[in-house]
């Protein structure tokens, strides 16, 4: 596949870029070498290969979701550096 002029403008318009002349030869050009390199990807031999969900080997050590009581208001005004009864005291911030 090699991608023209109209196309190009086409996909620009269509992403909302505006796309000046001076740069729509170089803009060209590095679509057209992405195409052909994913052409190339669609040569490549597959057969066997399993796909993969992620590249990393490494396994998901996360813990499980384990539901736990709601932190209380107390609890969670216990290390407020400024309190004022049941609510956190806070610099202003509009006048």
């Amino acid at each position: 596949m090699n991608i023209g002029q109209p196309l190009l403008r086409n996909i620009a318009h269509l992403s909302q870029l505006e796309l000046i002349a001076q740069a729509e030869t170089a803009v060209l050009k590095e679509l057209n070498n992405i195409v052909h390199w994913m052409e190339q990807l669609g040569e490549v031999d597959t057969q066997g290969v399993l796909p993969l969900a992620t590249m990393s080997s490494e396994k998901d050590i996360t813990d499980e979701d384990v539901p736990e009581a709601p932190l209380t208001q107390r609890r969670s005004l216990a290390n407020a550096p400024k309190k004022d009864t049941d609510y956190f005291r806070v610099p202003k911030v509009k006048e």
